[in-house]
């Protein structure tokens, strides 16, 4: 069952902003008011990295290489995330995807405890 939907990806030239959407379903959709949500990006054939979050609250962390051009939210109502990215640049190019995640403030995760993750939505910036 895919719990989270990303969308919004494309092509998009130097300089240019985009925002990404993530939508929430079923487990993830449930846990939501007490989850992390967050936004990684995965450069081909390298793993992913996480490069913003907002936990419940509100509160949110930028990686070093998005700080100040992207900003992600929430919109618990509707059980949605989205990122906006500006100043994008060719190294900006990559698979993005959301992460809903309830246990994220654990040492230890059980076996069923896991993150909701989705199938991503692909970035290209080129001119």
């Amino acid at each position: 069952q895919v719990e989270v939907v990303e969308s919004g990806g494309g092509l998009v030239q130097p300089g240019g902003s985009l925002t990404l959407s993530c939508k929430a379903s079923g487990r993830a959709a449930d846990s939501w008011p007490i989850s992390e949500v967050a936004w990684y990006r995965q450069f081909s054939g390298k793993e992913g990295e996480e490069i913003a979050t907002i936990n419940p609250v509100g509160r949110t962390t930028y990686h070093a290489s998005v700080q100040g051009r992207f900003s992600i939210s929430r919109v618990n109502a509707r059980v949605t995330s989205e990122l906006r990215m500006n100043a994008l640049t060719v190294g900006d190019t990559a698979l993005y995807y959301c992460q809903v995640d309830p246990y994220y403030g654990q040492d230890f995760r059980g076996p069923d405890e896991f993150p909701s993750r989705g199938q991503g939505t692909r970035v290209t910036v080129a001119a």
